[in-house]
């Protein structure tokens, strides 16, 4: 049940990072109580993933998975740039943070 809590903390934690580009420097309401909802629900949904997941995996997972997310949300949705070291660079991170899940095991 900890990997579904931390999906959950990954996705909320992603919606917050998207209302908080909206914010304008916190200066629109909507997107502002958006991005702190949003992180409120992310720290909860991640403490319960730390009941059952080591700190270190959960941390290194959830950054790695983030990471993706926002690469893809940026490049979609914010039209964002996308460039082949970007690509390079993200890759590594995946590769280091399958390497720690299989470690773990």
């Amino acid at each position: 049940m900890g990997w579904f809590y931390l999906f959950l903390s990954i996705i909320c934690e992603a919606i917050g990072i998207c209302f908080l580009k909206l914010t304008n420097g916190f200066t629109v309401l909507l997107p502002s109580v958006g991005t702190i909802v949003a992180h409120l629900f992310c720290f909860y949904f991640g403490s319960l993933a730390l009941k059952t997941i080591d700190i270190s995996v959960s941390y290194a997972v959830g950054s790695a998975c983030g990471i993706v997310l926002m690469t893809l949300i940026g490049y979609f949705y914010f039209h964002e740039n996308f460039s082949a070291l970007k690509i390079v660079f993200i890759t590594l991170i995946l590769i280091g943070t399958v390497g720690l899940r299989l470690i773990e095991r």
